[in-house]
């Protein structure tokens, strides 16, 4: 009990000088609960947003793997199955809605069915009351404000037939409720009333409700009986299983999202425990007297190293406490501004379990315990004799270790290096892999010799501080330079922050740049034009197309046959005229007379049925998958040779056509071209490729900016552990303060030479972490992109940015030392001992 008391009693005695070092461990844990719980939460976002498409049904059916529509015959043998209470065909066609003056929206407006069953209804109603009679529509919340309508006002459509109609708008529909229909404008009509605005309109799905009592699964067993004995074997799921589908890619995505933040907590940890060893080294430095008196009395070292874990135990759980406490109240907040917020479909919650409160406590214990761990082994080497010689330092280790280190730290970054390079040069699927290893080894290197990097570095840039600053100038230069090791320590969690930040975010812009030109590069064609009804597109349109020097024209000619007794779409075109770096562009120039390249297992034999008095065609399937198909032509599931479609389905209709700038033609050209071929076709609806390398980058920025907030706070913690080194800077330095005062010099000198030694520190430091991460974030990108070309280089504005976040971190370090070594006077710091 007596060491207890004393532990607690030099705790206290200490409080001040480790007061920083605990913030940095409670801030880390506060930001680990408040990750895992925001993680979670977006991961569970997703999960809730596919629940809502997937709709209220108990039972869902969706179209074979083979593609083919679910039709009126699977519906009504699905009624049949004991247990099914209601059927509801999730219809879903091409339509067009027409501004006030007549003119045709710019992009296809998808007719979808609204059930009859309330029960069953899938869309997210946001405003209004559903549609009852063929004259009354739904649309789209963001449909309906770009044309100016409310609820009960009349809006223009056409039928299926494409002459104009006039229906009464009933209500409108959040469009975060179904996101596959994103990007188009949505009219939701009654279930009777599809055929009237929608040639052609399919069953994507079957929503059916059972009756109270019935079992899902033996429902689900008996539906696929039933189904599978009309041929089209469709795939049948419970709503959980269906929820579970839907969500996995969501949540494969988003379970990177989660390791990656979980990524960035840990570095955000691994600073704060470099601040509490640095800040424990120089404290058990300060107290080298105090630990040799003990060794006097009686203590050994063993009883030593104890003590200062103790110590460091008792730091790790109040910090730790005061850290789950700071979370709990972050979550909490967030709780309050997310139920505030309109998320649609989404509820989220951000109260963290008390498992991750746990775990987040535990790991901040032993944080701790593992930072204190070094300063205490080196503590507990104080000789006796030092009480006696009034050492003020514990004893350094000797030439040999020293040799050794600088010996390993050599190469660490000598081999680190190497795989860097190798990783940079090599193809992937090891090069990232051989990038990060070398990262990790190199930079271990780097922090070895942060007590000769950083003291060089403060040379080069003390020059101009010297000449501004004059003597403090001079002064705080000669501080940093002549305690390299103090300077390294300090400078340490400082380098990690913003090495990565940095690193991250070049690594993250190279990408999008190559990846967004890669997508962009890849489309068949830089233009698509389709017709707003679904159907073929003009000959006119063709004609004066091609009539366009400015433009190469490519049309894409399809048909629906029948493929082994299922309706399919087949698509046929010149790829010659197609863009030659498109996906599998090259297999397609390869197609003969007779072969077909799809989205089906390749080597098949497919027959397609004739029409009558024509024979049935057979098509050999190329191996291996391809999405050519469904690119040139929206459903297409083969592409063939224009002579095999002509053989297969005479006269068949271009109903796409891709366009791209004539060799030597700028895009604004073409654009005004294209303008003028189509100018007598409002009807024809234009799609720039380039949008889905915009929403590419987009996604890309949004997870640069989650980074640099990610990485921003582990900067914030390495700046608690500058404005703790500076502090104990201060009692260590106490009796130099207290002369410099004696001498003459005034109390804004003395905070002004603080205040410019975190500068030049935290200057230095940037100026090396930058270096470092530009290296390491290209490095990393090369490695992803070597096979597409990497392009570009690091963000200058962002990289601009982090450089000014770590010197105002620096800066903010600096207030408090300074106003604590203001308030000092020159006889209380030459009475320190």
């Amino acid at each position: 009990m007596t060491t207890y008391r004393h532990t607690l009693a030099e705790l206290r005695g200490q409080l001040r000088q480790l007061v920083l070092s605990g913030a940095a461990i409670a801030l880390g844990v506060a930001f680990l609960i408040a990750s895992v719980s925001g993680s979670g939460a977006l991961v569970d976002s997703f999960s809730q947003t596919a629940a809502a498409e997937v709709g209220p049904g108990d039972v869902q059916i969706t179209r074979p793997a083979t593609g083919a529509a679910l039709d009126t015959a699977a519906a009504e043998r699905a009624r049949q199955v004991p247990g099914v209470a209601a059927i509801a065909p999730r219809l879903t066609g091409r339509g067009g809605l027409l501004t006030a003056d007549g003119r045709p929206l710019d992009a296809d407006a998808v007719v979808s069915a609204v059930a009859a069953d309330p029960a069953l209804r899938w869309q997210l109603l946001k405003s209004g009351q559903w549609p009852t009679t063929p004259g009354e529509v739904l649309l789209d919340a963001d449909t309906a404000q770009r044309l100016g309508v409310r609820p009960g006002a009349d809006v223009r459509l056409t039928r299926a037939d494409g002459t104009p109609a006039t229906a009464r708008l009933t209500g409108t529909l959040d469009g975060r409720g179904a996101p596959s229909l994103s990007g188009h404008p949505v009219i939701a009509v009654p279930e009777q009333a599809v055929a009237r605005y929608s040639a052609g309109a399919v069953a994507e799905r079957l929503d059916v409700r059972l009756a109270p009592g019935a079992s899902a699964t033996r429902a689900v067993d008996a539906l696929r009986e039933a189904l599978a004995a009309d041929g089209t074997a469709p795939e049948v799921h419970t709503r959980a299983a269906s929820v579970q589908n839907a969500t996995r890619e969501s949540r494969t995505l988003y379970g990177v999202v989660l390791i990656a933040a979980l990524s960035f907590v840990l570095i955000a940890l691994a600073v704060a425990r470099m601040v509490v060893g640095n800040t424990f080294t120089v404290v058990l430095a300060q107290r080298t007297r105090q630990l040799a008196l003990l060794r006097c009395v009686g203590a050994d070292r063993v009883q030593v190293r104890r003590l200062i874990r103790r110590q460091g135990l008792l730091l790790g759980v109040g910090a730790s406490a005061a850290g789950v406490l700071l979370g709990l109240g972050v979550c909490a907040a967030g709780q309050a501004v997310a139920a505030t917020a309109d998320l649609g479909p989404v509820h989220l919650s951000l109260t963290p379990s008390p498992l991750v409160c746990a775990f987040a406590a535990l790991f901040g214990v032993l944080l701790t315990l593992l930072a204190v761990r070094g300063p205490a082994k080196a503590a507990s080497a104080v000789p006796p004799i030092a009480a006696l010689a009034g050492a003020g330092h514990a004893a350094a280790g000797g030439t040999g270790a020293r040799v050794r280190a600088t010996v390993w730290a050599v190469l660490l970054l000598v081999a680190g290096t190497a795989l860097v390079v190798a990783g940079a040069l090599a193809a992937p699927p090891l090069s990232l892999l051989a990038v990060t290893v070398g990262a990790i080894a190199s930079f271990f290197g780097v922090l070895r010799l942060a007590h000769r990097l950083l003291p060089a570095t403060v040379a080069l840039l003390g020059a101009p501080a010297r000449r501004l600053g004059g003597t403090a100038g001079r002064l705080a230069t000669q501080q940093l330079r002549r305690n390299p090791l103090r300077t390294g320590a300090t400078g340490s969690a400082l380098l990690l922050g913003v090495t990565m930040m940095v690193g991250a975010v070049t690594a993250l812009e190279i990408t999008s740049n190559s990846l967004v030109s890669v997508a962009s590069a890849r489309q068949p064609g830089v233009f698509s034009a389709t017709s707003a009804a679904g159907g073929a597109v003009p000959a006119g349109a063709l004609t004066a197309l091609a009539g366009e020097r400015e433009l190469s024209v490519t049309p894409v000619y399809s048909a629906t046959v029948r493929v082994d007794g299922r309706d399919t779409v087949i698509a046929a075109a010149d790829p010659a005229r197609l863009n030659p770096d498109a996906d599998d562009v090259d297999r397609a120039r390869a197609l003969t007379d007779g072969t077909a390249l799809g989205g089906l297992d390749g080597g098949r034999t497919l027959t397609v049925t004739g029409a009558t008095g024509r024979p049935d065609t057979t098509l050999r399937v190329e191996p291996g998958r391809s999405a050519l198909p469904f690119t040139l032509q929206s459903g297409a599931t083969l592409l063939v040779t224009p002579a095999t479609l002509e053989r297969i389905a005479p006269g068949a209709p271009a109903t796409t056509v891709w366009i791209a700038p004539a060799p030597g033609t700028g895009r604004p050209t073409a654009l005004r071209a294209m303008d003028r071929a189509l100018a007598a076709h409002p009807r024809l609806t234009v799609t720039d490729t380039a949008a889905q390398a915009e929403t590419l980058r987009s996604l890309l920025d949004r997870m640069m900016l989650i980074s640099m907030a990610l990485l921003g706070f582990s900067v914030v913690i390495a700046g608690l552990g500058v404005a703790a080194a500076l502090v104990l800077s201060i009692d260590e330095r106490a009796r130099e303060i207290g002369m410099l005062r004696a001498i003459g010099m005034c109390r804004t000198q003395l905070r002004r030479m603080l205040t410019l030694e975190a500068l030049l520190l935290s200057l230095a430091t940037a100026l090396l972490g930058t270096a470092l991460g530009v290296g390491y974030g290209w490095a990393a990108a090369r490695s992803v992109t070597a096979t597409l070309g990497t392009l570009g280089g690091p963000p200058v504005l962002l990289v601009l940015a982090a450089l000014a976040l770590t010197v105002l971190t620096g800066l903010a370090a600096a207030v408090l030392p300074a106003r604590r070594v203001a308030r000092m006077t020159a006889v209380a710091a030459m009475r320190t001992t």
